[in-house]
């Protein structure tokens, strides 16, 4: 019995000992796992010393005789009411509306402070409002439906994330940021297929959509050499070389057709 005895307390020892060691183990492994690390916080903005900025602003024509304004049948959706007019191409007395100004190359590794406030993009008369808009990287896009009828919203990136949701009328706004530079990315609406838009993702402020006297203003910049660029949905790319100095207001205009 004596030796029955010490063999069962041997083996509850080395047993103990077994478990000791395993805990040993699990408690080292713990210790040594890397710890997950917060995202980095957003750069902080490169100073720009306001007593020497300075602007670029101009005006964007098209060369030739404007197109006659196509019209949309929006007759599948009885709600769909108000200006019915395509935004592919608008031109008013040689003037471009419509077009993205903005400065492409000149500003090397600064870094600027994303807006708090967001852009919105409102869906009014079953058409996007704007139908072209810029925003920078990280900033909200907040979008509302004041329509009767319920919308589908879809942009198609090729940098950034894809998303497609619905929004009834009334229904709360969707709130969405855009993590990369993305110029002209297209946005569409599943249930009205006329439904079209563009937004510009750009890592600066100095951006401009132009109005319908075909205008823009690109302010408060530092002085510098800039690649400024105009881009339209149908229209492709024009650059311009400026170079600013201090406290200096440039013009650039730029003359778009439908052959380049």
């Amino acid at each position: 019995m004596k030796i029955r005895s010490t063999v069962v307390l041997l083996a509850l020892a080395v047993l103990g000992l077994l478990l000791l060691s395993a805990c040993g183990k699990k408690e080292e492994q713990a210790s040594t796992k890397p710890v997950e690390q917060a995202a980095p916080a957003a750069a902080p903005a490169t100073p720009i010393d306001q007593a020497t900025v300075g602007s670029i602003s101009g005006t964007v024509k098209y060369a030739g005789a404007a197109p006659k304004p196509a019209k949309i049948d929006m007759s599948q959706d009885p709600a769909c009411k108000g200006d019915n007019t395509v935004e592919t191409l608008v031109v008013n007395s040689g003037n471009l509306e419509n077009a993205f100004v903005y400065v492409k190359d000149g500003l090397g590794s600064r870094t600027f402070d994303v807006p708090k406030q967001a852009v919105t993009l409102d869906q009014k008369g079953c058409r996007y409002h704007p139908h072209v808009l810029g925003i920078m990287t990280g900033q909200t896009l907040s979008v509302i439906n004041s329509d009767p009828t319920t919308h589908n919203i879809h942009p198609t990136p090729k940098d950034n994330r894809e998303w497609n949701e619905s929004q009834p009328p009334k229904a709360t706004p969707i709130d969405k940021t855009f993590a990369r530079e993305e110029i002209m990315l297209p946005v569409k609406c599943n249930q009205h297929p006329w439904m079209k838009m563009y937004i510009n993702v750009v890592k600066s402020p100095y951006f401009a959509v132009t109005d319908k006297d075909g205008k823009y203003a690109l302010k408060g910049l530092p002085p510098g050499k800039y690649t400024v660029a105009v881009v339209q949905e149908k229209l492709g790319e024009q650059t311009q070389e400026v170079t600013v100095s201090p406290k200096e207001a440039k013009t650039a205009d730029f003359t778009m057709k439908a052959s380049q």
